[in-house]
């Protein structure tokens, strides 16, 4: 007897998110995924909050060499995977 998959709501979720990012993103033939995610720096006086663009998160106001570390330190893990942006 043929055992059919039965597909949950986490794979269906998968499918659809995969179908999107390839709609709405043109690759390069080289290129794999979106890495590394984008971060931007958003200064306020001696304060600044690291944002990725990619993972839609951002780091709340820190002492601004602190976010531009965190911002290149995410660029840097991101390069092949995806982290979160406050993951060590």
């Amino acid at each position: 007897m043929e055992q059919q998959r039965t597909w949950s709501v986490t794979d269906v979720a998968s499918c659809t998110i995969a179908a999107a990012h390839r709609r709405d993103h043109q690759h390069n033939l080289a290129d794999e995924a979106c890495h590394p995610h984008v971060t931007e720096v958003v200064l306020l006086g001696a304060r600044a909050v690291c944002v990725c663009h990619d993972c839609g998160a951002d780091s709340g106001f820190l002492p601004r060499r602190e976010a531009e570390a965190l911002a290149a330190g995410h660029r840097d893990r991101t390069r092949e995977l995806d982290v979160g942006l406050l993951t060590a």
